[in-house]
């Protein structure tokens, strides 16, 4: 079963928390669910960990590329471009938490005081060293996190293991906004392109196009693409629209022509031809799939 994360327009990622009381998303993940064992770049408000289980896989923050191996981690600071891939197609198996710091935020001083200055700080993501007594510390509370999910007061429990993961962040890390304004530029200008492409992906977009609309030249968009998806502002351009058009496949009313023009394909061949490459089968191969599985 393939994993699709629904992105807003601004290629922030719609969490769908486990209780829509409690900004808490606690998931066991397969890298082989998601289309070519890797997940969408995108970024959101909360806080981001990864526990790898076993196997290993590379996971890109803001164009650096960091590899993950069993009983590591990352940590991804709010805002920040991130996804986990595996160029080789090997099989990883994690643990994905999701917190939104509105967790820790019962007063507004803590919010000031302790909050802020880690998310403001130079510092986008950590890796995490289990030979590393801190990082290791974080790494068994995120453990922890995952093994409670399911009691009653799980919400009360991950509370409070966020809260000492925040302050292991907190008393390690520099606090510092050390974030030249250059970074800041290029993250708002790439969710901007990211952004003209969700909103426009039915209609004719050219590279012209999305360059105009993230305010520079062709050549820096494509090197703005290289360095945040690892793929040009055209490949990146197909691959939404082809993610797109697995939600229409499901509804076996429409013809996979009348699929292909309403995602902004030309025609029903030439998708067809990239479905098969991306996803391996024919999109009604894919469809048939789907309607057996249900």
């Amino acid at each position: 079963m393939s994993v699709l994360i629904e992105l807003k327009d601004d290629r922030s990622e719609k969490i769908h928390y486990d209780n829509a009381d409690y900004p808490i998303y606690i998931r066991h993940g397969i890298l082989s669910r998601y289309p070519n064992y890797a997940a969408p770049s995108h970024w959101h408000d909360d806080i981001e960990f990864i526990v790898i289980l076993d196997g290993e896989m590379n996971y890109n923050v803001n164009g650096e590329i960091i590899n993950l191996r069993k009983g590591e981690g990352i940590f991804v600071n709010a805002r920040q471009m991130h996804f986990g891939f595996s160029d080789s197609q090997t099989e990883c198996e994690f643990i994905c938490i999701i917190l939104h710091p509105l967790l820790l935020c019962g007063l507004p001083a803590y919010e000031q005081d302790f909050i802020m200055p880690v998310i403001h700080s130079s510092t986008p993501f950590i890796f995490l060293d289990p030979n590393i007594d801190w990082q290791n510390n974080i790494l068994e509370q995120l453990n922890f996190i995952y093994r409670c999910k399911e009691k009653r007061a799980a919400p009360l429990d991950v509370q409070s293991s966020f809260a000492a993961i925040w302050s292991l962040l907190y008393e390690n890390i520099p606090l510092e906004n050390n974030i030249s304004n250059s970074k800041s530029s290029d993250l708002t200008i790439v969710r901007d392109m990211v952004g003209f492409i969700q909103k426009n992906y039915t209609q004719k977009i050219s590279l012209n196009d999305i360059a105009l609309s993230g305010a520079v030249g062709q050549s820096k968009c494509c090197k703005m693409f290289a360095k945040y998806f690892r793929q040009t502002p055209n490949n990146y351009l197909n691959g939404y629209r082809l993610n797109k058009s697995l939600e229409l496949l499901c509804d076996n009313d429409m013809s996979v022509t009348e699929i292909a023009l309403s995602v902004g394909f030309g025609g029903a061949s030439y998708y067809a031809e990239l479905f098969r490459k991306c996803f391996g089968k024919s999109p009604t191969e894919y469809r048939k799939s789907k309607l057996f599985k249900e």
